[in-house]
């Protein structure tokens, strides 16, 4: 783990941010770089029914697009010396984040969780609970 990239999931929200400084900590501690992934979800829409005025594919590459500049402003305002990847995919969260995990050169996840809880918890997937355990390297989970 020690020589190996802080992968650092972000989906440009303020909880994301916070974790971002713990991300950039542990990659000062062990001297290594960091890996910034954004996963962009894949839309989609039956055609037949006319209901986007945009094909889905079209759609994701605009979004994959809106993605790519705001990984372009936070890295302006990333202030650390450390190599920095960045890493737009499309896809579902937990699938895309678990595989660039699991990937072999990925050392610590660092990843933020929205704390939901109760009604909300049940409803909506958790990202951070699904990747700390499906992930084989270790995961850490910021509130």
């Amino acid at each position: 783990m020690r020589s190996k990239t802080i992968l650092w999931p972000t989906d440009f929200s303020e909880t994301a941010s916070h974790a971002l400084k713990y991300a950039i900590e542990m990659a000062n501690l062990y001297d290594v770089g960091i890996r910034i992934v954004h996963v962009v979800d894949q839309p989609f829409g039956d055609e037949n029914y006319m209901i986007l005025a945009v094909t889905p594919e079209e759609l994701a590459k605009s979004m994959e697009e809106a993605a790519s500049q705001k990984m372009h402003a936070l890295l302006a305002e990333l202030n650390t010396d450390k190599p920095v990847e960045t890493v737009i995919r499309r896809g579902d969260a937990i699938e895309e984040i678990v595989a660039e995990a699991n990937s072999g050169d990925i050392g610590m996840v660092v990843i933020a969780s929205h704390g939901r809880t109760g009604l909300a918890h049940f409803l909506h997937e958790n990202v951070a609970e699904a990747v700390a355990n499906q992930a084989l390297c270790p995961v850490l989970v910021v509130k």
